[in-house]
């Protein structure tokens, strides 16, 4: 027992197992977690060998994650950001079709008849303006990305009077 209480009083003292806690505390990642359970065997003094058979990695995944600690810290840890696919829009694009769809109705912005926005008329827009094309499921992620989201309108008549509408009959009688 006391043998256990000095590890932990080293551990206590040492900056660099702090912040190793502090971090395995915060994360949520399991690929993360076990980068940095990695560091703390290491740091207690454990061979590559033996860290590996604990998590089932190789012994040279190890040392790769042992080596980005020595040179940069945990940070080093962290995954690089995943790249993607370009967008179509730019940043201006994007501001004005935002707007577009905000401030005005179809109606307004050359498609007669049509109340409401939907994914296809955003898609005509956008081709009409700029001569880009976008799939349906595209133009959802995009407007998604923007910050809107599909509700279905509902209207309600201004100038109705309620009390004819509860004495009203029903056109048909099934």
């Amino acid at each position: 027992m006391a043998k256990y209480n000095n590890i932990l009083e080293i551990d206590n003292q040492n900056p660099e197992m702090q912040e190793l806690k502090a971090a395995i505390k915060d994360n949520r990642d399991k690929n993360m977690h076990i980068k940095y359970m990695v560091i703390y065997h290491y740091l207690k003094g454990a061979t590559n060998v033996d860290i590996a058979n604990m998590f089932d990695l190789c012994a040279h995944t190890v040392g790769t994650y042992i080596n980005k600690y020595k040179s940069n810290g945990l940070s080093a840890l962290m995954p690089a950001p995943k790249p993607g696919a370009p967008k179509f829009l730019t940043q201006e694009q994007e501001t004005k079709l935002k707007e577009v769809i905000t401030v005005n109705t179809p109606d307004n912005v050359g498609f007669p008849n049509r109340k409401n926005w939907n994914a296809s008329l955003a898609i005509q827009w956008l081709y009409n303006n700029y001569g880009i094309k976008y799939s349906n499921s595209g133009m959802l992620k995009v407007l998604h990305r923007l910050g809107l989201s599909f509700t279905k309108p509902t209207y309600t008549l201004a100038k109705a009077n309620p009390k004819s509408k509860k004495n009203s009959k029903p056109l048909l009688r099934i």
